[in-house]
């Protein structure tokens, strides 16, 4: 009989993988420079490295002591935010650029803008899978099955369940508790994606289950997708799909009633 992950996992790893992402299975991690996915600890969400090997990047012309400000702002502690507000602050950042003060060597300190995404050229950012993600809040250590990432954030949670079990299992026995015990987690993401295969729902933070939705079709002209997850994964994960829709989608916004491609 078919595990789980041999029946959903696998093929969406297979998918973002067809779709350019990089993959790393984390669910041995190890922490540290030279570890897995270079986090220090299971508590950090954001993948440092790549966010830095992006911002250098996109910023060539700014100096080390500006993008490690900007990644300073990125990953602070938010913890006593709402993970809502978290989220809408990283946005403004996101959309905006980051805001940094740099020294100078004659006269005052100078204001530069250190750009987070590249909206226009996709394959000028990073786009990363990671399966079995460990993820440590004030108490708890909790383990999602997929997040994607893009430049190191942490942009799509993907919550799998077995075929046979009700999809609402994944909103109330693992979405809940995920936003109460590890929110940072949530402070970047763009979309939550609960799905058991055949069955597949998309919304955001703010959405309670009612408000999960099928995503209806896999491009603008109205190609539908054979399989539930599949069509999700290539209507919202195809590069230039993503970052449009992570420019265009405010928070208040992403509470979908009826989910379409913009």
């Amino acid at each position: 009989m078919f595990n789980e992950i041999e029946l959903i996992e696998q093929p969406a790893i297979e998918l973002f993988k067809s779709l350019g992402y990089s993959y790393q299975d984390a669910y041995n991690d190890a922490f540290g420079e030279t570890g897995t996915l270079g986090r220090e600890t299971s508590t950090d969400a954001v993948f440092k490295p790549r966010l830095k090997e992006a911002l250098i990047k996109l910023n060539s012309t700014l100096s080390f002591e500006a993008t490690d400000q900007a990644i300073e702002e990125l990953t602070r502690d938010r913890s006593i935010l709402h993970p809502i507000t978290a989220n809408r602050e990283i946005y403004k950042l996101i959309r905006d650029g980051v805001k940094v003060e740099v020294r100078q060597a004659v006269g005052p300190e100078e204001d530069e803008t250190v750009k987070v995404m590249d909206f226009n050229e996709p394959e000028n950012n990073d786009f990363f899978l990671a399966s079995q993600f460990c993820v440590t809040g004030e108490m708890y250590k909790r383990r999602v099955d997929l997040v994607g990432s893009v430049n190191g954030r942490p942009l799509i949670f993907i919550e799998l369940k077995a075929v046979h079990k009700r999809l609402e299992k994944a909103f109330i026995d693992n979405l809940i508790d995920y936003k109460d015990t590890i929110p940072q987690i949530f402070w970047h993401n763009a979309f939550i994606i609960l799905s058991k295969g055949s069955e597949s729902w998309v919304s955001t933070i703010i959405a309670d289950f009612e408000h999960f939705n099928e995503w209806k079709k896999i491009n603008s002209e109205g190609e539908g997708g054979v399989v539930s997850l599949e069509t999700i994964i290539r209507g919202i994960s195809k590069k230039k799909k993503l970052l449009k829709l992570n420019l265009k989608c405010k928070i208040k916004e992403r509470g979908f009633k009826n989910v379409y491609i913009i």
